[in-house]
């Protein structure tokens, strides 16, 4: 399967994160991969420590005395102040995106607020969307979901957040080619859209889940019903002409190619996406 002309929007949604985080390469979509493969691990703490040495001595003496108030403190509140202190550090100073999310994170799970518990799971599901590398993408996943899943206790009832943790099994090993990944999130979404069939991002992402499982008509289905609905949601769309494509469509993935150009209004975007249509229209 062909990268998807989605993750070019979103490229377009973390333009936040490239702001903050300097970092201007496309994202790539991960390449299947087997199982040992897929399974490498990324360790934060390794690097944290590689990062350090691309810091300034002046942010290298701030980074520290940040650190050593971790150590010291000894309540809750003075370590929830450190975490968030390390988390702007690499936010606004380092802007680097992993430590970034790891120490936001931290907090989040000591302060164990639904709604910071959310902020962090929804970031880093925005910035998994267009992570390449392997381990990376595992470990955002992995952080997202244990994330969604503390806010889900202490609020089961918040279709929001189980769209949040269905997502983050598409996005995550599931678009890396792990069908039953896909279906642990599809489960999940299901759960909302039978509760309330008209919640667009519940038919929304159940439309995504279709395209990474190779559920095409299933995908078009509810896709097109987000579209209907929403004749404006670009990111429906863009997956609707995705999976057209992918299906062998070639005239409707054009037809929605040339209607998601018009909503994007992006040179960048629409120079890719006449490039996939040269390409649909040359395939035999």
């Amino acid at each position: 399967m062909k990268k998807p002309v989605i993750l070019l929007i979103a490229g377009a949604v973390l333009a936040l994160g490239l702001y903050f985080f300097g970092n201007t390469k496309a994202p790539k979509k991960p390449a299947a991969a087997n199982a040992e493969k897929t399974e490498q691990n990324f360790d934060i703490q390794s690097f944290i420590a590689e990062s350090k040495k691309s810091l300034s001595p002046t942010q290298l003496i701030s980074l520290s005395q940040l650190e050593n108030n971790i150590t010291r403190g000894d309540i809750q509140a003075q370590q929830l102040t450190s975490l968030q202190a390390l988390a702007s550090f690499w936010r606004d100073s380092a802007r680097a995106f992993e430590p970034y999310a790891f120490y936001i994170s931290e907090a989040a799970k000591l302060e164990n607020s639904e709604k910071n518990l959310n902020f962090a799971a929804q970031l880093i599901l925005e910035n998994l969307r267009g992570e390449g590398d392997v381990p990376k993408l595992n470990w955002k996943t992995t952080l997202a979901i244990g994330l969604f899943e503390q806010a889900i206790r202490i609020n089961p009832e918040n279709d929001d957040l189980r769209i949040g943790l269905g997502s983050c099994y598409i996005f995550g090993k599931g678009r890396n080619g792990d069908p039953a990944e896909s279906m642990k999130g599809i489960q999940e979404i299901l759960a909302v859209s039978r509760k309330d069939s008209n919640n667009m991002k519940a038919q929304l992402m159940l439309g995504v889940g279709g395209y990474v499982s190779g559920q095409y008509d299933k995908a078009i289905e509810r896709l097109k019903k987000v579209v209907e609905r929403e004749p404006g949601n670009l990111e429906a769309i863009a997956f609707l002409a995705d999976t057209y494509a992918a299906k062998g469509d070639k005239n409707e993935a054009i037809r929605w190619y040339q209607i998601s150009k018009r909503l994007a209004n992006n040179p960048h975007y629409s120079e890719e996406v006449d490039n996939r249509i040269r390409s649909l229209q040359q395939e035999k």
